[in-house]
């Protein structure tokens, strides 16, 4: 059988194509300390990531979305994370060279995040891809975010590949159920943020991974 090739690689953001955690936990930790019971956990945290800002707020401060604090601190830890975003975040090991190989191997490459574009946009702007994401969709993009497949048929409509052409990345559930509803071939990783009662194998991708170093090696293999 021969080797498949594909013509786009495109990847959610946070805990799958760069590692955001050191800024996504020091505004958090702002968060504990200035409006919560004082600091918890780097780890503890860092496993939270993938269930976005309201999680973080509910874990640091204990107050539940129907509480009328809970908006307000929302809104004040991304604030906070705003004013880092670029400082420390940094693609995972291998994958400015594996993009620029992509690249040169006539594909593409994109990103779609659950992360809205006023975080997505300047993150991706302060990275070291050379050349940049061919698309980025973010939920301000589409009426439906993942584990919707809108997201992923729009990165392949944008990059003018067909979706069974594309590979999807991703470190979450939603990741995998939205490229496997688009029609795409998926991929988890098992070193993003994953909770320990997770198990990626479980998710129903057609790989699974262990390292971005596995990651970049099979990328090459498929270009």
């Amino acid at each position: 059988m021969s080797r498949r090739v594909f013509d786009a690689f495109v990847f959610d953001l946070d805990g799958t194509l760069v590692d955001t955690a050191s800024e996504l936990i020091a505004a958090y930790r702002k968060l504990c300390i200035e409006l919560g019971g004082g600091e918890k956990p780097f780890d503890d945290a860092r496993k939270l990531i993938s269930h976005g800002s309201g999680r973080l707020v509910t874990e640091a401060t204990g107050i539940q979305e129907n509480d009328p604090r809970w908006e307000p601190y929302r809104q004040q830890y991304l604030d906070w994370y705003e004013e880092l975003l670029g400082s420390s975040a940094k693609p995972y090991e291998g994958l400015v060279d594996t993009l620029k190989a992509v690249h040169y191997a006539g594909k593409q490459w994109g990103v779609v995040t659950n992360k809205f574009r006023r975080f997505a946009e300047p993150l991706m702007q302060a990275m070291p891809f050379e050349p940049g994401a061919g698309v980025l969709v973010t939920p301000c993009d589409v009426t439906q975010a993942k584990p919707h497949p809108e997201p992923v048929l729009l990165a392949a409509a944008e990059l003018k590949v067909a979706p069974e052409n594309l590979a999807y990345v991703g470190d979450h559930i939603r990741d995998i159920e939205s490229g496997n509803a688009a029609g795409c071939f998926t991929i988890a990783v098992k070193y993003g943020y994953i909770e320990d009662h997770d198990n990626p194998e479980d998710w129903g991708a057609d790989l699974c991974v262990e390292s971005p170093e596995a990651l970049c090696h099979w990328i090459r293999n498929h270009l």
